[in-house]
């Protein structure tokens, strides 16, 4: 008779570290080195694991202090705000229009927000380019 003897090996889950909020971080607040710290524990899925991932990067909501940060909850900084005067920018070919206007939402470079024309009181959409500029279509 034959007896087969099955081992079954139960591994250990393998640590990694995950980064923790030190502190609650208000929506809009931009992470520091201070902010962050490294824990020796099982990651969740989409959770930072190095300070490299969230230093320098805006949180888009609420952080709080002890809990993983997730990598979707971070963002590039807005660099422009809501209510902020704002250049409007219209280019087609040779042309440049330019036209001032007033931010309805904040956002970071490459964002879609709405922007108040302020000479025609006309509602617009474009795109945040840089520091208080926005393209439109």
């Amino acid at each position: 008779m034959r007896v087969l003897i099955l081992l079954l090996v139960l591994a250990a889950p393998a640590q990694a570290d995950v980064l923790l909020a030190g502190r609650t971080l208000r929506a809009g607040t931009l992470v520091e080195p201070a902010d962050v710290v490294i824990a020796s524990d099982s990651a969740p899925p989409g959770a930072a694991t190095t300070p490299d991932e969230a230093i320098g990067l805006e949180a888009r909501v609420t952080l709080y202090a002890g809990r993983p940060i997730p990598l979707a909850s971070l963002g590039p900084p807005a660099v422009v705000e809501r209510n902020q005067l704002v250049t409007l920018i219209f280019r087609r070919g040779g042309l440049d229009i330019r036209a001032d206007g007033r931010a309805l939402g904040r956002g970071a470079e490459g964002d879609a927000i709405r922007i108040m024309n302020l000479g025609s009181r006309s509602t617009v959409s474009g795109t945040v380019t840089g520091p208080g500029l926005v393209s439109v279509p």
